[in-house]
């Protein structure tokens, strides 16, 4: 396995010289994509850009939770309840950005070109930053909902 992780970080490094993409390490700590060096493959872009979207669509689906929470589990309605609408305006934000990214995809999926893989990873890299420091916001927001949640039923026990 090493051997192999091995020889796609340096088929990798072609690529990201060739058409400017990220760092090796820093798109695999962001999106694990040294997971693709367990199946060899003449198409690492898109292999990569398909573990890049997995997380994606990761997180949409979970906002999409947040958001319509209708046939959610009881614990996103714990979650809920420590929101802000201006926490919720931010989901929508990022559930608005992460759907145009599902979207974007199709195109991309269904006439392979090596250059148009790269061209996705590297915006869709870019625009994971804002996603990650809006959902660390609304990570927090969640935490804190959460904690309440936890401090209420500590006050609420009778023993």
């Amino acid at each position: 396995m090493e051997r192999k992780l091995e020889n796609m970080k340096k088929e990798y490094e072609k690529l990201r010289e060739k058409y400017k993409l990220p760092e090796y390490k820093i798109l695999n700590e962001e999106f694990d994509v040294e997971k693709v060096a367990e199946n060899e493959t003449e198409t690492l872009l898109r292999e990569i850009r398909k573990l890049i979207m997995e997380k994606v669509i990761a997180y949409l689906r979970f906002i999409e939770l947040l958001l319509n929470p209708t046939n959610a589990p009881m614990f996103f309605f714990a979650l809920l309840k420590g929101l802000e609408a201006s926490d919720k305006k931010i989901l929508d934000n990022l559930y608005t950005k992460l759907g145009r990214i599902e979207i974007e995809v199709i195109d991309i999926d269904n006439d392979y070109s090596e250059k148009n893989e790269a061209e996705f990873i590297k915006k869709i890299f870019k625009e994971w930053q804002e996603v990650k420091e809006e959902m660390r916001t609304v990570s927090k927001a969640l935490q804190q909902g959460w904690d309440k949640k936890s401090e209420k039923k500590e006050k609420s026990y009778v023993g």
